[in-house]
């Protein structure tokens, strides 16, 4: 067993230590071993093949050195993925961003990782929904018939 040594925020710190007196846990190290399993569980979900549309909610720390201007140089830099951003101001220090994303799933996710890693973002979520994207050709309104692309979820299972 190795021993190492982290930061973690007031909040955090308390959130951890709640959860720790809720579940019955001996020590902070049990307790983090497990939420850490836990969180590599999940990160062990298969991926999407092929396409998919997701929704990336984060909060972070607005007055994190340089982190708005990370995270704008992100997304601009995977300008291909993004369909729309919402950005809400929670208080004095702390924003929340939901960006809907749209491509490879190998390809969101990586994007997604990369921005929930950033130094100053305090929470990350990602839901992806895998789609097959079909070219179709009809009318809309009245319109003369153009073909474009349509994105059909795929069913679950």
């Amino acid at each position: 067993m190795q021993r190492i040594t982290i930061t973690l925020d007031d909040d955090l710190v308390a959130e951890i230590d709640k959860f720790q007196r809720e579940k019955g846990y001996q020590n902070r190290s049990e307790t983090l071993r497990d939420l850490a399993r836990a969180g590599l569980t999940h990160r062990a979900s298969p991926e999407p093949e092929g396409a998919c549309v997701a929704a990336l909610a984060y909060v972070f720390d607005h007055e994190t050195r340089a982190l708005a201007k990370r995270l704008a140089h992100t997304q601009h830099h995977h300008h291909d993925l993004s369909v729309a951003t919402l950005h809400v101001h929670l208080d004095h220090d702390s924003c929340l961003e939901v960006a809907v994303l749209r491509g490879a799933g190998a390809e969101v996710r990586h994007f997604a990782d990369h921005v929930i890693a950033e130094r100053g973002v305090r929470h990350g979520q990602l839901m992806i929904i895998p789609v097959e994207v079909a070219s179709e050709t009809h009318a809309h309104g009245g319109e003369t018939a153009q073909a474009h692309a349509h994105s059909h979820v795929r069913e679950g299972g």
